[in-house]
């Protein structure tokens, strides 16, 4: 069994490579993988691996100056839901394109799990999805807007757009474990509105803690690594990924015609052209060949 965290924290960093380097080298020796993205403006990911491996890396990021604050979220895997570790270094830890957006300075009212339900039921509460549609289509809160957004950079101005239907509401937002709400509740905050509310820890603190048979939650809740999909009580969920496009399918998705290993799904067979699905072909025929001589493709 594996330990999975997700974490992430706004922090002002200077010295980028000089923080990357150290903490790639303690992934490595303890056999952590996954994903940190780090940019000037904090550190965001998912990682996984043993119980020791994992307190070491949190531990050493908590180390870190400014970052004693450091929260996470965990659950677990069967299997290691990740490949390979990296580091990277970006712009942002999570890309809104607003260059006037700052977490740091302000954030809409959090909200604990056990006070969500009670939130988003009250009628003056307009309840927003700020994930991706491919997110939303597994699963969301009851009543809860989809903007239908690609990308997050896509929220602003889908906002801008519809901003008037909200006029003089509540705005509740969620998304999977916070990150995204931190800057999409500053954005609101700046673009005036009065009353914004986010949960707190996201959708995983939501299914982790509040009983199933008391949960507002309908569906799965996608994330970023092999497990695809978790559900109430953080249990790995049924989806799986179309690996042509990364979108999660189902098992009984496999059947349908469109679906072929590595090449396309249903939501994919008419989004790419014939010349690449010869080349989806060949990727998953070397990817077969590795897999049969026991070694990982990458």
């Amino acid at each position: 069994m594996f330990t999975v965290a997700a974490l992430y924290h706004f922090n002002r960093f200077a010295d980028l490579p000089g923080i990357r380097a150290p903490l790639s080298a303690l992934c490595l020796e303890q056999g952590v993988k996954g994903t940190l993205l780090l940019a000037e403006e904090g550190i965001n990911g998912t990682i996984a691996g043993t119980r020791e491996g994992i307190d070491a890396v949190l531990s050493h990021i908590r180390a870190l100056p400014g970052c004693s604050g450091l929260e996470w979220k965990e659950s677990h895997a069967s299997e290691m839901p990740f490949r390979k570790m990296k580091v990277r270094l970006k712009r942002e830890i999570v890309t809104m394109g607003q260059p006037d957006v700052d977490p740091r300075a302000r954030v809409g009212h959090y909200v604990q799990p056990e006070a969500w339900n009670a939130l988003i039921q009250d009628p003056e509460v307009v309840v927003i999805d700020t994930r991706n549609d491919y997110e939303v289509a597994i699963g969301t809160f009851d009543g809860a807007i989809d903007p239908k957004t690609k990308s997050f950079s896509e929220f602003p101005n889908w906002w801008a757009d519809h901003k008037d239907q909200f006029d003089g509401k509540k705005v509740a937002m969620f998304c999977t474990g916070g990150i995204r709400c931190e800057k999409s509740t500053n954005f609101l905050l700046g673009q005036g509105v009065q009353d914004v509310y986010h949960l707190k820890g996201g959708i995983l603190k939501y299914l982790e803690h509040v009983p199933e048979d008391e949960s507002t939650w309908n569906g799965e809740c996608f994330v970023f690594d092999g497990r695809v999909s978790v559900g109430h009580g953080l249990r790995e969920g049924s989806h799986r990924l179309c690996h042509a496009c990364r979108r999660p399918i189902m098992p009984e998705d496999v059947k349908r015609p469109e679906f072929e290993v590595g090449v396309s799904c249903h939501h994919c067979i008419k989004e790419t052209t014939d010349r690449d699905k010869v080349r989806f072909r060949e990727r998953q025929k070397q990817i077969d060949l590795a897999k049969a001589r026991g070694e990982q493709h990458l």
